[in-house]
């Protein structure tokens, strides 16, 4: 009988050992599951940063009827280089009824404008060289990268808040004009 026993006590150290060992490994391979899932989560779910742009006054801009009766004025923030017109009013999260953006071209053509990244509904006001609009979009929907193109040659565009141009009766064939500001060379 003591040779049983001591052939049985020296297998526990032995198991004793193994399940020590076991032990460590399960729990160094939990510890990595759980940095991996943290390291990996954190990787999928990372969002690049927004920048969110804000209102800056350049200028104001009165909308008359064709016969140069004041409608209403607004603030303006001006969009006359290549990188300001791609730019517009994205990443915008909100603009007062007050306020828009005129954006410039260098010459008179067809513009076309869509709304990628935009989150606030706007009218869009397509302007030619004699400062008469000639096209009008309303309500536009926010997010898409549908084209809202003007129906006549334009060379500045306005964009104002969604029902801006319901309210003060904005039309084709009203005027639009700036004060106290030279924006007839605009950058490229």
């Amino acid at each position: 009988m003591a040779k049983k026993q001591g052939k049985q006590q020296e297998q526990k150290p032995t198991i004793k050992k193994s399940k020590i060992s076991l032990q460590k490994i399960v729990i160094a391979i939990l510890a990595l599951a759980v940095i991996g899932f943290f390291i990996v989560n954190n990787f999928i779910n990372k969002e690049p940063k927004t920048e969110y742009y804000t209102f800056t006054k350049e200028g104001e801009l009165i909308f008359t009827d064709s016969l140069g009766t004041l409608k209403t004025k607004i603030d303006i923030e001006i969009a006359n280089n290549e990188y300001k017109r791609q730019l517009g009013l994205m990443n915008r999260k909100e603009m007062k009824e007050n306020q828009g953006m005129l954006f410039i071209f260098t010459k008179e053509a067809y513009q076309s404008f869509w709304m990628r990244n935009t989150l606030i509904s706007l009218d869009m006001i397509f302007v030619n060289e004699h400062k008469e609009i000639v096209t009008i979009h309303k309500y536009t929907k926010i997010l898409t990268e549908q084209s809202y193109p003007a129906s006549e040659p334009s060379m500045y565009v306005v964009e104002v808040v969604a029902g801006f141009c319901d309210k003060y009766n904005i039309q084709v064939g009203d005027k639009i004009n700036w004060m106290g500001m030279s924006l007839e060379k605009p950058n490229q």
